[in-house]
């Protein structure tokens, strides 16, 4: 077996394994500082649809693993890191979309999780904020929330349409606001 694919397979081998003793956790991708190996042709979709060498990759529990194993280093491209590897893959927008929205009530104070696609909940709070960024051009929204570190999920439509239906106005610092509630703090969602 050459080299490359002895590394890859370790690699995956240790993540299996890793995932088989703790089944709520994400690999600790953070610490792992293996040797770049080079850019493979895969691609995440604006969608959050995943293609290797052009074709989709259809096996949910692929795009999980892949996922799983996704991080963003400080020169802005998005690597999998196994303790063995590094790779880099191409982004299109965000890795990560927010397909629908939960609002629950507990003790009498609202919180907002939003599902992924790769089926993470994530509770809307100040370590997993909301940014909302605006086309220039065209002055169209695109709304994410902060999945892990610095990864991102690009919030559906549906979902954004939602969040607007949820939010209050607010007068902060002198300026008009829609806002959301969550986990006892506020977010703005639009300022006018």
């Amino acid at each position: 077996m050459p080299k490359d694919q002895y590394n890859f397979a370790k690699g995956l081998e240790t993540i299996y394994e890793f995932s088989k003793k703790e089944k709520n956790s994400l690999p600790p991708v953070d610490k792992w500082n293996p040797e770049f190996c080079g850019d493979i042709d895969m691609k995440i979709m604006r969608n959050g649809k995943w293609f290797y060498m052009g074709t989709e990759i259809k096996r949910p529990a692929m795009v999980k693993l892949f996922s799983g194993i996704l991080r963003l280093d400080s020169d802005n491209c998005y690597y999998l890191v196994t303790p063995v590897e590094k790779v880099r893959i191409s982004v299109e927008d965000a890795p990560f979309i927010a397909t629908s929205l939960i609002s629950e009530k507990k003790d009498n104070i609202n919180h907002l999780y939003f599902i992924t696609n790769v089926n993470e909940k994530i509770l809307l709070t100040k370590n997993n904020p909301l940014e909302i960024k605006i086309n220039n051009i065209t002055e169209e929204p695109s709304p994410y929330i902060f999945v892990r570190k610095n990864l991102k999920a690009l919030i559906s439509r549906s979902v954004f349409y939602e969040l607007i239906e949820l939010a209050t106005k607010k007068n902060i610092d002198g300026k008009d606001c829609l806002v959301l509630a969550s986990a006892g703090e506020v977010f703005k969602l639009y300022e006018y």
